[in-house]
């Protein structure tokens, strides 16, 4: 049993709180897919090349940050540009704890620093938002009405060799209430795209729905989208006029911009943790 002097000592106490806290969330879990595999897909947003850059810099500080954690990561589809940035990548993320990890770092994120797109190598300002949800397996219980749905098939690039290019195997799938769309390409099947991109499709929703409960259960307005440019970011990586990366939500902040760039975001998704 803890004397009551342990309990007087801020920093034991708040070790233990967060040891247990650490510890529900593994055995119980606020959200049933925490402890589950995660969808990933970041967009470009406001800020033409250098926002397409910025979501390739992204990619790279998480693929790094799964590394650490002994996360593997798959590229599900890509649209990538002519300077090696990209317009949007999907990613599945197999891991324990992925989704709970992962899920706070849905949102906006800002980028300030001086162009290597720009001729005067002026200051550039440019975003990339990040979605996150679960991998929801086949036999889950959501269920799609196909009156809700559109389907979409086109000529898939990228790795599959030249017969994936020659037959329409992409399909994109948009749920018609939300707008929200998916598009999958990995497979060498348009039946095997399909059910890759109805299972994403399932996780987008599923996240979408919660967050919307959330926030409603906190009194804020629900937009039906978020905007990705000004007033909408949630964190900022300011590479000029000083070194710095802070989080909106949380205040937590960082000069050590290298080390974040290398995948260390412990301290930003536990201070976003604590918040729920």
């Amino acid at each position: 049993m803890l004397s009551p002097d342990f309990w007087s000592d801020k920093n034991h106490a708040q070790t233990v709180l967060k040891q247990i806290a650490k510890l529900k969330d593994e055995l119980f879990g606020k959200d049933k897919y925490n402890n589950g595999d995660a969808i990933m897909t970041i967009y470009s947003g406001a800020g033409g090349d250098d926002a397409e850059d910025f979501s390739r810099i992204l990619l790279e500080m998480y693929i790094k940050f799964f590394a650490k954690r002994n996360w593997s990561s798959t590229v599900l589809d890509e649209v990538e540009n002519d300077h090696g940035g990209y317009r949007n990548i999907t990613l599945e993320i197999s891991g324990k704890n992925a989704y709970g990890d992962l899920k706070g770092e849905a949102g906006v994120h800002r980028l300030v620093r001086l162009s290597p797109f720009n001729a005067k190598s002026l200051r550039q300002t440019s975003f990339s938002m990040v979605e996150v949800s679960p991998k929801i397996e086949k036999d889950s219980s959501i269920e799609l009405s196909e009156k809700d749905l559109k389907f979409e098939m086109s000529k898939a690039g990228g790795p599959g060799g030249q017969n994936v290019n020659k037959r329409e195997t992409a399909v994109k799938v948009i749920h018609i209430p939300t707008g929200i769309s998916v598009r999958a390409t990995s497979e060498r099947t348009q039946q095997k795209n399909k059910e890759k991109a109805m299972q994403i499709l399932k996780g987008k929703l599923y996240a979408h729905y919660e967050k919307e409960n959330a926030d409603k259960e906190k009194g804020l307005f629900i937009s039906k989208s978020t905007s990705i440019e000004w007033g909408n970011q949630i964190r900022s990586y300011v590479f000029h006029p000083y070194k710095m990366i802070k989080d909106h939500r949380t205040d937590a902040e960082t000069n050590n911009i290298d080390k974040v760039l290398n995948g260390e975001l412990d301290e930003f998704i536990e201070a976003e943790k604590s918040l729920n």
